[in-house]
């Protein structure tokens, strides 16, 4: 491919199409049927247990920075306000996308319930991003199908750090919701909303401008920033970590191909990193089989890993894997990181993409 054209609407989303390269059947480890249905297993106490403390300690965070706001110590309240937008801007994500799943709980309501919450926070309707992912999933990666490429080649380095502060896509969520509640979906969109959903999705737009502008108001009105430090800014200064730990889901490694261990990186992670991210750093094994609760995902770890490429030790180990191979795009977007498997793995399904692999690193 000498240039890639990421719309929905282009020829590279015709040409996957036509090739048999969108919805095709990808690659996976085998696991014994058994075993399988008792890891898809779903159970409310893990999220229960894990969602009380991401919601009580952002109550307590915000409770804190308020009260030393208004006691004349702003300053002293700045370390509150950082971990709340952490918990806000970056677990959110996470959140948002097990939930959509229907894989955190064991009871629908309670999926249901945390996935509006976190929708709002992260700025992505609930309704059209339950459609995204699905998208992504059936067409991870795929160049003109998947609407949810974080780096595309050759890579906008200059973007990809403004992300870091949520100046693009929280910008993006904002500018999409007062479309939607305009009436109108943005053309991409419509190729993946069913006509059936598109009233959901301009009604909940209309209800988050209404809690938004009810906020300024109330900024406006008490002359403080502090109801946007409860809610909207923590979307900007809170996204680090997201998009610290996404970018490493497929950073670097091939497109267009059927095999997620080409595709995806699994990575280590601190224990810290791993609650904010909902286990999301086994990643591989995440879209292997997406149906996996986030909370079992270290146990298919310990059953596959045997089928897939090694995992990075940590977050700075795969940066270091990483930011070489996006430099390298930059001047030829061919390139591309092929991890090597061990001895033990099945070898890589590489149909669609044999012409390219000689670019691959080794």
């Amino acid at each position: 491919m000498a240039t890639r054209d990421y719309s929905l609407l282009g020829p590279d989303g015709r040409r996957a199409v036509e090739t048999g390269l969108a919805a095709a059947e990808w690659y996976h480890t085998e696991v014994p049927r058994k075993v399988m249905k008792e890891l898809m297993q779903r159970r409310d106490e893990p999220a229960i247990r894990d969602t009380a403390i991401w919601l009580g300690s952002m109550a307590v965070l915000a409770g804190a920075g308020i009260a030393l706001w208004l006691g004349g110590h702003p300053w002293l309240s700045l370390p509150f306000w950082l971990a709340y937008g952490v918990l806000y801007g970056s677990a959110s994500d996470s959140r948002w996308h097990e939930t959509q799943h229907g894989t955190a709980f064991k009871t629908g309501w309670m999926n249901d319930w945390v996935y509006q919450i976190a929708c709002f926070m992260i700025v992505r309707n609930p309704h059209s991003w339950r459609w995204s992912h699905a998208r992504h999933h059936t067409d991870t990666y795929i160049v003109g199908r998947d609407p949810e490429i974080a780096i595309m080649r050759p890579p906008a380095l200059f973007k990809l750090v403004l992300n870091v502060f949520g100046i693009i896509d929280g910008w993006a969520g904002w500018k999409r919701m007062v479309v939607n509640a305009l009436g109108r979906l943005d053309p991409e969109e419509a190729t993946y909303i069913p006509d059936s959903e598109k009233p959901k999705v301009i009604r909940v737009a209309r209800v988050w401008v209404a809690i938004y502008a009810a906020t300024i108001l109330l900024a406006v009105v008490t002359g403080s920033i502090l109801p946007l430090l409860v809610i909207g800014l923590p979307r900007l200064y809170g996204a680090w970590h997201h998009i610290m730990t996404g970018l490493l889901q497929h950073g670097g490694l091939a497109d267009n191909v059927i095999d997620h261990r080409l595709n995806s990186r699994t990575v280590y992670m601190n224990p810290v990193s791993r609650f904010i991210y909902w286990n999301m750093n086994y990643h591989v094994e995440h879209h292997m089989f997406p149906m996996v609760p986030y909370h079992a995902l270290p146990k298919l770890h310990e059953l596959i890993r045997h089928d897939l490429p090694a995992p990075n030790a940590s977050i700075a180990e795969g940066f270091r894997e990483m930011w070489p191979a996006l430099k390298r795009q930059l001047a030829y977007e061919d390139y591309f990181l092929r991890r090597d498997l061990p001895a033990t793995a099945r070898p890589y399904r590489e149909d669609f993409h044999s012409a390219a692999l000689g670019t691959a690193a080794e």
